[in-house]
């Protein structure tokens, strides 16, 4: 029992410490009601270190020991943010029943945490984002105010000075446009270009940074000013580049 609260209290120290140091930026941002998240888990060890992190940031904690329970209560009611543990018994068939519930069950941050083995591919879960058991205190707060900035701003976005990276433009008059690259958002981009972008339609074509990853939608422009700077919407991004695009953003904001 000394060695769980000698353990509970290093986390805790961890926690404060890291949350102290951010006071200043947090300041800047006032919640006005709490958001809700369920955590998916039997282990009441990292429960318990997972609930003090998310009440400090102003985020209520349901849980449950069950998936079946957890599926039925969330077929009923919606959270902002669901975290489960792959090393629960029946947490695989959890995450594959998953997908079929109402689109605001589904469309909520989905963290895993477990064994190394457990969270190493994201791929097939769904998931953004990921933390390896046992829990470190300060990446978990890392992750965890990851996936409370996405909720808030309704979106992931990396802003970056203009980069490396070039992005074509195809009108359906075959005007093509090259600019480059200077941030990314799930709902768009935005380019610097010396030539001339009119308003409408176009095929955007670009490379993620540092990624394999290439990007051939529909967009559309939606504003542009006299210094070159052009903001593009997506209109269509299939759901193979939505998912590509979302994990890209989760893992900048992780590194940065």
């Amino acid at each position: 029992m000394s060695h769980s609260f000698s353990l509970h209290s290093l986390y805790l120290h961890v926690l404060v410490t890291f949350v102290t140091f951010g006071t200043d930026a947090a300041q800047t941002t006032v919640v006005r009601m709490p958001l809700s998240s369920m955590v998916v888990s039997r282990d009441w060890q990292e429960v318990s270190v997972l609930e003090c992190i998310l009440g400090s940031l102003d985020i209520d904690v349901t849980v449950e020991r069950e998936p079946q329970r957890a599926l039925a209560r969330l077929s009923k009611s919606s959270v902002d943010a669901l975290i489960v543990d792959c090393d629960l018994n029946g947490s695989s068939q959890f995450l594959r029943e998953l997908p079929a519930l109402e689109k605001s069950a589904r469309t909520c941050p989905l963290v895993l945490m477990g064994g190394p083995q457990q969270v190493h591919d994201l791929e097939d879960t769904g998931a953004l984002f990921a933390f390896e058991k046992p829990i470190s205190a300060e990446q978990a707060v890392r992750t965890l105010s990851a996936a409370r900035n996405m909720i808030l701003d309704g979106r992931l976005r990396y802003d970056g000075a203009a980069l490396e990276v070039v992005v074509s433009l195809r009108a359906k008059a075959n005007q093509t446009v090259q600019g480059t690259l200077v941030n990314v958002s799930q709902g768009g981009i935005q380019i610097q270009t010396d030539s001339a972008v009119e308003a409408g339609a176009f095929q955007i074509s670009f490379a993620l940074p540092s990624s394999r990853v290439q990007l051939n939608t529909d967009g559309e422009v939606a504003w542009k000013d006299q210094r070159g700077n052009v903001g593009l919407r997506f209109v269509k991004l299939s759901a193979t580049e939505k998912r590509a695009l979302q994990l890209w953003l989760a893992q900048q904001f992780l590194a940065n």
